[in-house]
């Protein structure tokens, strides 16, 4: 199996959708030897800060040492983003036969009469079959949706449960209130377990609390007022966290002083639990971790900042690093979300700070809200909303649109982005801030655009 045919096949089953439950899965490993029962593993769930989470505590225990494995989802710069070891993406030839085992394994299922599993799963397997191959220390793996029923939670050698900071988002699918997800979430806790949680609602500490003393596993929460912000911007924050001083990121935005102590606490509870992990490997893991889609800076003149915040709280935390960053400064928006985010309360909370917003259609156009449903919304709250119906993909109508960017950009989903991005940086002057938000899963486009536009103006200089 080539990696092409790898991808053609789990794209083929990504067309069946999602399913929640651990049967399937729990089949699926068994066909295959149960590869997660020989390793170990740190459990990450929440709402928003997972991947920050992730990505400063697996690249810190990497500097300390230990061969670890990463599990994330979604990803922002390439599909083999989401199964890492030591923060090295797995190849081509290596995913592709890690499909092929499964895809082998799926068929003797489906040959047996037993449900074929979906494409998380699927891909779950797949990153435990390869962190068992590279003998991992330990993988640090995403919850996908929720925690209870979510494919991840089938493994058992919980080291430690994490949590990053959990609000309303899936209503409906892994709960009605925000004490029913926290709930949910609270289910990849195991007996025996560390936990460590970000600071969360008070009623959502109980719960997590109560389902922990439950299971015998000690209860440690980030301590927001012991963090002692010393320099910060856009482009990273310093800062010291009890026993952790001057310890720098170039991660920046309002949220990420929590997801960072978070992580520290979860190396002091590693440290507690035997795992040897020097003050250097810590300074040196946090300025060296990077995670795309979070307050990142892809350009400057004017700053171009991108941005995957797609609920409530998030956008919140985001309008707050906006304002603190960049008072005073003109501010152009591209958004695109997904139909079933709280999309409204989204544009009441950014709309206003805009001077002009560009909505623009997602890649998975089936979940993603269509940029003229979303214009409406948006133009609630903000006076310049820049989006049209379809044009036609003629190369008259391209050029006339080229020359009208700002204006005008066609809603096909193969140039909405690239138009945005165009208008945008044709709209700002040097002084202005421009921000693409609203989901992860288009932030690569984004990127793409922005670095075709600077090519192409170097070109004509």
């Amino acid at each position: 199996m080539t990696y092409k045919e790898a991808r053609v096949y789990l794209d083929e089953m990504s067309k069946y959708g999602s399913v929640l439950g651990l049967e399937t899965i729990r089949g699926l490993l068994r066909e295959l030897g149960n590869p997660q029962d020989d390793l170990k593993f740190i459990h990450i769930a929440g709402t928003n800060g997972k991947g920050s989470v992730l990505a400063y505590t697996s690249t810190i225990l990497s500097e300390a040492g230990y061969r670890i494995g990463r599990y994330v989802s979604p990803t922002v710069v390439s599909y083999l983003e989401r199964i890492q070891v030591d923060g090295e993406w797995i190849s081509e030839t290596e995913f592709a036969e890690m499909t092929e085992i499964v895809r082998d394994a799926v068929a003797r299922l489906e040959a047996a009469g037993e449900p074929a599993p979906t494409v998380f799963e699927t891909e779950t397997a797949m990153a435990f079959l390869y962190f068992r191959k590279k003998k991992c220390d330990l993988a640090v793996i995403e919850a996908g949706l929720g925690g209870a029923l979510d494919a991840t939670n089938i493994i058992q050698n919980t080291v430690c449960a994490v949590f990053a900071s959990i609000s309303r988002d899936h209503l409906g699918v892994i709960g009605n209130s925000l004490e029913e997800i926290a709930e949910n979430k609270a289910g990849i806790i195991k007996p025996g377990c560390a936990v460590v949680s970000a600071f969360q609602r008070e009623n959502v500490e109980v719960i997590l609390k109560e389902r922990a003393k439950s299971l015998g596993c000690p209860y440690i929460r980030a301590e927001q007022e012991e963090t002692e912000i010393i320099r910060e911007d856009y482009r990273g924050i310093t800062f010291s966290y009890k026993e952790f001083r001057n310890v720098h990121t170039s991660m920046a935005g309002r949220n990420q002083t929590g997801n960072a102590a978070t992580a520290l606490e979860t190396i002091r509870t590693l440290r507690r639990l035997g795992y040897e992990i020097p003050e250097e490997a810590v300074k040196t893991g946090m300025e060296r971790t990077v995670w795309p889609g979070r307050f990142s800076c892809i350009g400057e003149d004017p700053v171009f900042i991108v941005d995957g915040a797609h609920n409530e709280d998030a956008v919140l935390r985001l309008r707050e690093s906006v304002e603190m960053y960049f008072p005073g400064r003109r501010l152009l928006c591209i958004m695109g979300v997904f139909k079933d985010k709280e999309y409204g309360r989204m544009a009441q909370i950014m709309g206003p700070l805009a001077s002009v917003i560009y909505p623009v259609a997602l890649p998975d156009q089936q979940r993603g809200l269509p940029p003229e449903k979303l214009a409406e919304t948006l133009k609630l709250y903000c006076p310049c909303v820049k989006a049209s119906d379809e044009l036609s993909g003629s190369p008259t109508a391209r050029a006339a649109q080229e020359d009208t960017a700002v204006q005008n950009y066609t809603a096909a989903q193969e140039d909405t982005v690239a138009q945005a991005v165009q208008a945008a940086l044709r709209e700002a002057e040097k002084e202005d801030v421009i921000l693409a938000f609203g989901s992860l899963s288009y932030l690569h486009q984004i990127k793409e655009a922005y670095d075709r536009a600077v090519c192409k103006k170097r070109d004509e200089r």
